[in-house]
């Protein structure tokens, strides 16, 4: 099966694609495996049904995942997971992260 890679790969799939970077502070995760901490992101132009395909953050994510969302008309949301035992607060940091609107 070939592979391809570059820029063309995914032409086609998608009609419309954002890229956003911003310094964002997700606050206090509390104590616990699976509390989360959440940020709204303003990105004119996404709605519900785009896909925010991947995030970025420039720091140490300390056993943590971070996840994004479209969550209404121009907003992303932007979660931190928190797998750890105990509460995780990250210090502001930038966040980078695509969205695409599928082309079916």
């Amino acid at each position: 099966m070939p592979i391809n890679q570059g820029r063309s790969q995914f032409q086609g799939l998608f009609s419309e694609m954002w890229t956003h970077s911003e310094s964002v502070n997700f606050g206090n995760a509390a104590t616990g495996s699976g509390t989360f901490a959440s940020v709204d992101v303003t990105v004119p132009g996404v709605a519900l049904g785009d896909i925010v395909m991947g995030v970025s953050i420039a720091i140490d994510t300390v056993d943590t995942v971070i996840a994004g969302a479209v969550t209404a008309a121009n907003t992303v949301t932007l979660t931190l997971l928190n797998n750890t035992a105990g509460a995780v607060n990250l210090d502001a940091a930038i966040v980078d992260f695509i969205v695409v609107r599928p082309a079916f």
